[in-house]
């Protein structure tokens, strides 16, 4: 045994250690300070493998003498609650607790988790712009006042909001200047803060279309919202439904590239829905959530520009970079920001200043262009590969909605949805159904034909796993 296992006063020469809450009781202080030890150990509040400070740090911090921490340390070290060994100091020794069976290996019941996914959601991740993203946020860290790292504005950074009321004017067709938008943490965080608006203003119905995600009609109802359905064609959402409709205050759409069904509302549509809205005092809560990605033609503008006055628009970049960077966006009628600034509380800002900052940075610096622009290429060449795979080896399953986005709904013969997803998962591949998106309310008085599909995300996998996910998919068609 050498000098450091029994002598931990031995310290590693790495400085004075981290900080450690003690409490010491007893007739003496050694006594006091080795129960103390002892008893975090014990309990779990210091894990095993934890390094403790080094004795003359523990002794300055708790008042006591150097040889008081040691003589604790080594009758720790002797009973097995601790290690100390040359060059990495005193350490919390890995045991089970005295008295305290080993519990036995718990029964895997979780799946296993999947080879291959393509369910809808997600961008393809490893093409995150880490090097620009980082230049990004160095040049906005060393621009950035001084103001920047305080609470700051409860409507978002304002290098952020004028950079974003210059994007999306250009590149999306909306109005905005930057006091009316406001910066929240994505989509689902905005949508909880209209929700809350909306309570507030008595509105107890919110119409969604016949298509959507589960995630959000729930959003809405536990704020107390009913969501009625509006019918969903090859035309998009019929918004003459929404005559129909009795006591809705707003209705949620996807009207550039309706999700999950692919299609984009029709201008005829466009017209009446902001006509509703005027005529009606309703709100158009529009979710632009990849807008920017249409392969066929110049992406559809956003229903904004139709109806400032009557159009929430709501944006981010969860599809565009990636949806761990937790920043989104909403323009505002001019007479809801302080609605939602109240809803927003001015305590709660959600997004970090310097991501907002580091986003203001890529945005103006032309770097979130040339990513769109370079990712709108990659989905584009995935999305023909999908095409052009099916048309070999299933020519009869049918590729619907429009060249746009980063998911294509495959048409399979009715009846075979469930059994084509239970088989790409027992081969490995995650995929949803149609039907995982299906709402029908008894209100719009329209009956949603079956439909049998797959709702497929040719954007999420990887290069590597890309061919893979592609095979396994052509297997399984029906």
């Amino acid at each position: 045994m050498t000098d450091s296992q029994t002598n931990p006063e031995a310290d590693p020469p790495s400085g004075p250690g981290a900080d450690l809450h003690l409490e010491l009781r007893g007739p003496g202080l050694r006594a006091g300070l080795t129960h103390a030890l002892r008893d975090a150990v014990r309990t779990g509040r210091l894990a095993p493998g934890t390094r403790l400070p080094p004795s003359r740090s523990l002794a300055a911090d708790l008042g006591v003498s150097r040889n008081t921490v040691t003589d604790s340390y080594t009758e720790l070290v002797a009973e097995g609650w601790l290690t100390a060994r040359q060059g990495s100091g005193t350490l919390v020794a890995e045991r089970a607790e005295p008295g305290r069976a080993e519990p036995a290996p718990r029964a895997r019941t979780a799946p296993e988790r999947p080879t291959y996914g393509l369910r809808p959601g997600s961008p393809d991740l490893a093409n995150f712009p880490r090097t620009q993203w980082l230049a990004a946020a160095r040049r906005a860290l060393t621009a950035a006042p001084h103001a920047a790292f305080g609470y700051g504005d409860a409507l978002g950074q304002i290098r952020l909001r004028t950079a974003l009321a210059d994007y999306l004017a250009r590149a999306r067709g909306v109005y905005a200047e930057p006091e009316r938008i406001v910066v929240c943490s994505g989509f689902h965080h905005g949508l909880a803060l209209m929700a809350r608006a909306l309570r507030s203003r008595r509105v107890r119905a919110v119409a969604v279309e016949s298509y959507g995600l589960d995630l959000y009609r729930d959003l809405l109802t536990d704020a107390g919202l009913r969501t009625p359905s509006v019918h969903v064609d090859e035309h998009g959402a019929r918004t003459d439904d929404l005559e129909r409709l009795e006591g809705i205050g707003a209705v949620l759409m996807t009207p550039a590239h309706q999700y999950p069904t692919g299609v984009a509302l029709r201008p005829d549509r466009r017209t009446a829905a902001v006509e509703w809205a005027r005529r009606t005092g309703g709100l158009i809560l529009e979710d632009d959530y990849d807008g920017e990605f249409r392969y066929d033609r110049q992406p559809v503008g956003a229903l904004q520009g139709l109806g400032p006055d009557r159009v929430v628009y709501f944006g981010s970049v969860s599809k565009s970079l990636a949806p761990g960077v937790r920043l989104g966006w909403m323009v505002l009628p001019a007479e809801l920001v302080p609605e939602i600034v109240a809803a927003k509380g001015y305590g709660d800002y959600m997004s970090s200043a310097l991501e907002q900052l580091t986003l203001a940075e890529f945005l103006t610096s032309g770097a979130y262009d040339r990513h769109v622009r370079s990712m709108r290429l990659h989905y584009r060449r995935r999305r023909e590969q999908l095409v052009t795979a099916l048309a070999h080896r299933a020519p009869h399953i049918h590729v619907r909605g429009m060249a746009a986005g980063l998911q294509a709904v495959l048409e399979l013969p009715l009846g075979t949805e469930l059994s084509v997803t239970r088989e790409a998962a027992r081969r490995g591949l995650a995929v949803s159904g149609l039907a995982e998106f299906r709402h029908e309310t008894p209100e719009s008085g329209r009956r949603l034909p079956r439909q049998d599909a797959l709702v497929v995300n040719y954007a999420a996998p990887s290069d590597s796993a890309w061919k893979g996910a592609l095979d396994v998919l052509c297997g399984v068609m029906p």
